[in-house]
């Protein structure tokens, strides 16, 4: 019994993360879909049936909850998922774009994205619910997601360091100024669970005032709300949960990826569909 989370890659490590802090006695099981991706450069039908397959793998594997730990899947899937496993608690994530036009003062917030996410229909409907609350700039992040994944393979080796600056400083530059001035972006949507590990990057790109707003957290709280009472609260002496982690691409790249980002050096099985 555990919570399953599940992403293209390693970027749904970054929601891991936050729901670790958050049932620091849970067990959970991730798997990175690392041989089917990248997601977000794929097209829906592609997205819709690996969802469904690692959802599947899951569920004969006993789990309570389904955390989709990719704003992409999310986008493409996660209303089929319901529908075809009403009994499931399935938290997704996407885009926190109502939080971050709360938080902007100028009223112009940058969602970086993956392509696919910005094209989905349930992004559409998302960004129409907020109609005037916010001037929303879009930008489709081209190869950062992957430039993460290398990455994380490569220990941050200089090369794909390299990578991850050069992307992220042209997708920034293509939307516009950012900070604390009229007609500035002062607030920086994450709405893609990789991007979370270059925020030190952009940083340095936007400047310090520039809020940079992910949903991480925020799913770890939901997780937590959809189990209270399905599981017995935790004795006071209570070892920390497990975590076991599964790979349909290199082992390798998760296996470092956890180490360098979640400081675990557990094993990482290799899956076979």
């Amino acid at each position: 019994m555990g919570v399953g989370v599940f992403d293209s890659g390693v970027g749904g490590l970054s929601v891991l993360q936050a729901l670790r802090a958050e049932l620091p006695h849970g067990n959970f099981i991730y798997i990175a879909d690392s041989g089917h991706a990248p997601y977000g450069e794929r097209d829906q039908a592609h997205v819709v049936a690996r969802s469904r397959a690692l959802t599947a793998h899951l569920l004969d594997q006993g789990v309570q909850a389904l955390v989709i730990a990719c704003n992409t899947a999310t986008a493409a899937a996660i209303d089929l998922l319901r529908a075809e496993h009403p009994q499931l608690p399935i938290i997704g994530v996407e885009p926190a774009l109502k939080p971050a036009a709360a938080l902007s003062k100028t009223g112009r917030v940058g969602v970086m994205a993956t392509r696919s996410t910005l094209g989905s229909s349930r992004f559409r409907a998302l960004l129409d619910s907020l109609g005037m609350q916010a001037e929303f700039v879009l930008q489709p992040c081209d190869g950062l997601a992957e430039a993460i994944e290398r990455d994380a393979h490569n220990l941050a080796s200089p090369q794909t360091a390299t990578e991850i600056i050069a992307a992220c400083a042209r997708h920034t530059r293509a939307m516009g100024r950012f900070g604390l001035k009229d007609g500035e972006i002062d607030t920086l949507v994450l709405g893609c669970t990789h991007y979370p590990f270059a925020a030190a990057v952009l940083r340095d790109l936007i400047g310090p005032d520039v809020q940079l707003v992910d949903t991480g957290e925020a799913v770890a709280r939901q997780t937590r709300l959809r189990l209270a009472g399905a599981v017995p609260p935790p004795l006071a002496d209570s070892a920390p949960g497990r975590i076991s982690l599964f790979s349909t691409g290199p082992a390798a790249r998760l296996q470092a990826a956890a180490r360098r980002w979640l400081e675990f050096d557990g094993p990482v099985k290799t899956l076979h569909f």
